[in-house]
């Protein structure tokens, strides 16, 4: 890979030229702007529709979205809840614990947080912070991710028992296009303020988060609450794709099938699937 830096304002040709396909990215050009925005109406005419019938009959959703850094999920959750009712649809995004929470159970600030009747949250990071980023960055001590791991599927299986429709997503993309994404924060006055100390250390950290994830996987990918993997190099064909996998296995009145469209088994898979073509 070529050098690679971060205060220089001309990205490095030869990362800006490899960031799509990067990954092992099956496609070499994105989604089409005019192909993406008739999609992704007739998808949020759907989640309108199911927020609507989840009104009347009181289900629950919950969805939990983890990645890399700067892979995309806040701007998939800003896709999935701009047109819904906001009394019923929220984003959680907690910060570092306080001094009282560090001493609570582990996922007891997280419970506080689960939807209610008729309700559709989505964690933008979630308890699987103690997993990945925690361990990777020194936050906290083997034991600690050991333990989590080892309560994360019972502590799913009461979410799952308890009737909520539950979806764990990971977002994955190929180093250049991190490096380029990086790139793109740290030259644009708009977007700096997603550039964190956490995602610069990051930088330095690609094989260590990979090792954590994969742990993770191993772990916590169980047949009752399995992890949904997407390539997420072309942010429009993620965003695509995430709707589409909460929509489709939920029933609900009026629901149309020719406008979720298929899902693209190219970009969505499970965990085993992906490392398995990555080698």
């Amino acid at each position: 890979m070529s050098a690679f830096d971060l205060e220089n304002p001309e990205l490095d040709d030869t990362i800006k030229d490899r960031a799509l396909t990067s990954g092992g990215y099956p496609y070499n050009e994105g989604l089409k702007t005019k192909d993406y925005e008739k999609h992704l109406r007739a998808l949020q005419i759907e989640l309108v529709k199911l927020q609507r019938h989840m009104a009347q009959t009181g289900e629950r959703v919950l969805a939990i979205f983890e990645g890399r850094d700067s892979a995309g999920k806040g701007g998939t959750i800003k896709r999935f809840l701009e047109n819904l009712n906001p009394r019923n649809a929220r984003t959680v995004a907690l910060p570092v614990p306080s001094d009282r929470e560090r001493t609570q159970w582990y996922f007891q600030r997280y419970v506080t947080h689960l939807p209610a009747g008729g309700e559709i949250v989505l964690f933008d990071r979630s308890w699987y912070n103690r997993a990945v980023v925690e361990p990777v960055m020194g936050f906290c001590t083997p034991g600690q991710t050991e333990s989590f791991l080892h309560e994360a599927p019972p502590f799913e299986r009461m979410i799952t028992e308890e009737g909520i429709h539950f979806f764990k997503f990971w977002l994955e993309i190929g180093r250049e296009m991190q490096l380029k994404r990086f790139h793109d924060r740290q030259h644009d006055p708009l977007k700096i303020w997603k550039l964190s100390p956490v995602d610069l250390k990051a930088l330095d950290k690609w094989d260590e988060y990979t090792k954590a994830r994969n742990k993770m996987f191993v772990a916590t990918d169980t047949p009752d609450t399995p992890w949904t993997l997407i390539r997420a190099n072309d942010k429009k064909r993620a965003r695509i794709a995430a709707i589409q996998s909460v929509l489709w296995p939920i029933d609900y009145t009026d629901k149309d099938f020719s406008a979720i469209g298929e899902i693209d088994h190219n970009i969505v898979m499970s965990p085993e699937g992906f490392l398995a073509r990555a080698g």
